[in-house]
């Protein structure tokens, strides 16, 4: 585990997973609310694979997706930060900023306020050029968190997400970008 620091909030810190993080990980990621935009809801066995490849991503890269907290009020409500996209399309490889939260968490800011501090570690600190965003078209939730951060859509950049067969309705995907020259600085602070 590497000693990457705890990212800090009004509200909110982003840090490293725990073992203990694995239960409500998998209990977010089987609420059919919360996977409404991806293939399907995660089996236990599903959800700690993707928290195994979230550990191995911080291990190669020095940034990931860290889990979230609220400190005295909740331990774990999900998940936001910095990710290779894995998949061959026309703008990868990027770094993806992402996020996901427990359904009990949704409508408070947490996301837009995770979001924030994710991209000013990968803009002040890891010292990117430019992250960006998808999701399916219909999902206003996380399109909306994307234009809080200041992104900008490529409607240009729109692509069918290979993760989802020819002919599913959430194939097709926006894309949302953002680059150094338009981030506005929000200073990394470290717990």
């Amino acid at each position: 585990m590497s000693t990457l620091p705890r990212l800090c909030g009004s509200r909110l810190q982003l840090r490293r997973w725990r073992v203990e993080d694995r239960a409500p990980f998998a209990a977010m990621n089987s609420d059919p609310r919360v996977m409404e935009f991806f293939r399907s809801p995660l089996t236990r066995d599903d959800s700690d694979a993707m928290a195994d490849r979230i550990e191995r991503h911080f291990d190669e890269y020095g940034f990931g997706l860290w889990a979230l907290e609220i400190p005295g009020v909740a331990p774990f409500i999900g998940f936001a930060g910095l990710t290779w996209a894995r998949f061959d399309a026309h703008f990868t490889p990027a770094v993806e900023i992402g996020w996901r939260l427990a359904f009990l968490y949704w409508g408070h800011g947490y996301a837009t306020e995770a979001a924030r501090l994710a991209l000013a570690f990968g803009f002040e600190i890891l010292a990117l050029e430019e992250a960006v965003s998808f999701t399916a078209v219909g999902n206003r939730r996380s399109r909306a968190v994307m234009e809080r951060l200041g992104m900008r859509r490529d409607p240009v950049g729109d692509f069918d997400y290979p993760g989802f067969p020819e002919g599913h309705p959430l194939r097709r995907h926006v894309l949302y970008r953002i680059g150094s020259d338009r981030y506005s600085a929000n200073a990394v602070s470290s717990c």
